[in-house]
């Protein structure tokens, strides 16, 4: 099993993208220079290109449990779009907070796009390290969403 690694920027940020062949490990934001390979989706979508990121394995989705649950419905949620912690939570059958947490543990935002799930009364709540890149991810999105 071949590991690699690799940084590109996102806007003001970094993304670390840590792979083992074909399955996303880990996507980190860091203070780094680019380097190394990203996965052509993730370079592509970090440039502001709409991508479809589902064609990337996440390790995040292998194996049963809750989390992989909540991430499977997470992806669904259509590029240029929100839904909320407490309707993901619904549909999986748990609690608004078990969702979030979820979302805290997520070893790779942006593959399983955490970053579209938002408070009930529309506020961007939790994004690790910073909210502010959740924002930007959004305006992002928003602007290169079809009918936008």
């Amino acid at each position: 099993m071949a590991m690699s690694e690799g940084v590109c920027r996102l806007g003001n940020w970094a993304v670390r993208v840590v792979m083992e062949d074909d399955l996303v490990r880990r996507v980190e934001f860091v203070d780094a220079e680019p380097s190394g390979t990203v996965p052509a989706p993730i370079a592509a979508y970090c440039r502001g290109e709409r991508v479809d990121l589902s064609v990337l394995r996440s390790a995040a989705l292998e194996g049963p449990g809750r989390s992989v649950e909540i991430y499977r419905e997470v992806c669904a949620v259509p590029y240029g779009s929100t839904t909320t912690y407490g309707t993901i939570a619904r549909i999986v059958g748990t609690s608004a907070r078990a969702g979030g947490q979820a979302m805290r543990r997520n070893p790779t935002p942006l593959v399983i796009p955490c970053h579209r799930v938002i408070g009930a009364d529309g506020a961007i709540r939790g994004f690790t390290p910073s909210v502010a890149i959740k924002e930007y991810l959004l305006a992002m999105e928003c602007q290169t969403a079809p009918n936008s």
